[in-house]
């Protein structure tokens, strides 16, 4: 499996980032219609990778895949709460490479941004691994900044954006069934990989 948050991934202060600035898009899921500010501005890598998949279309038809919850990270001392996105999988056993090369890491404190709620933010493995994947932060998740726990490099996660409406969409995927077993060499996380995962039909700029 692709690349998976931490050891497997707010609504921003608006001081942060510059709404003027930002490029609004739509993510239209069978759960539902989640829009989203990015911030050029303040993650330009980030936003410019996010896009380059948005208009080859390689997020039509894919998934939102995985769901982090308080209950299902029984092996993590430090524990987040997060959907995860952006593998573009027909099954467990088959997914579809990313389209562009990997980009290079932009933590939280070159952008200033932070894992509050609604955060958007790059699920990866190593720093500069990052590419299609992507996770909306349910609650605030400081661990998942620079210098934060969940991660034992320290590097955080990449914020480049935030949801700006669909949180009810974003919590109520968080809470499907996530029993859904995949072979051990994909790197599953037993218990966190929704049993039916969440088509996203289309992102679209707006």
């Amino acid at each position: 499996m692709a690349a998976l948050l931490g050891s497997v991934v707010s609504l921003m202060n608006p001081a942060q980032a510059d709404p003027a600035d930002a490029i609004s898009v739509r993510m239209t899921s069978d759960a539902g219609v989640i829009e989203l500010d990015l911030y050029p501005d303040r993650a330009p890598i980030t936003v410019a990778n996010f896009l380059s998949y948005v208009d080859a279309g390689y997020y039509t038809d894919s998934q939102f895949y995985r769901v982090v919850r308080m209950d299902n990270q029984p092996q993590s001392p430090v524990k987040i709460e997060v959907i995860q996105g952006g593998l573009g999988i027909t099954s467990y056993e088959d997914d579809r490479q990313p389209e562009f090369p990997p980009i290079a890491h932009e933590t939280t404190e070159m952008s200033g941004l932070k894992h509050t709620d609604g955060a958007l933010s790059m699920a990866r493995l190593a720093p500069g691994s990052a590419a299609s994947e992507f996770f909306i932060c349910i609650g605030d998740q400081p661990s998942l900044d620079f210098g934060g726990a969940r991660n034992p490099d320290g590097q955080g996660f990449a914020v480049f954006g935030r949801v700006t409406s669909g949180m009810a969409v974003v919590r109520a995927i968080q809470q499907g069934g996530s029993d859904a077993q995949v072979p051990a060499e994909r790197g599953a996380v037993t218990g966190q990989l929704l049993d039916e995962p969440v088509v996203i039909r289309l992102v679209e700029r707006i």
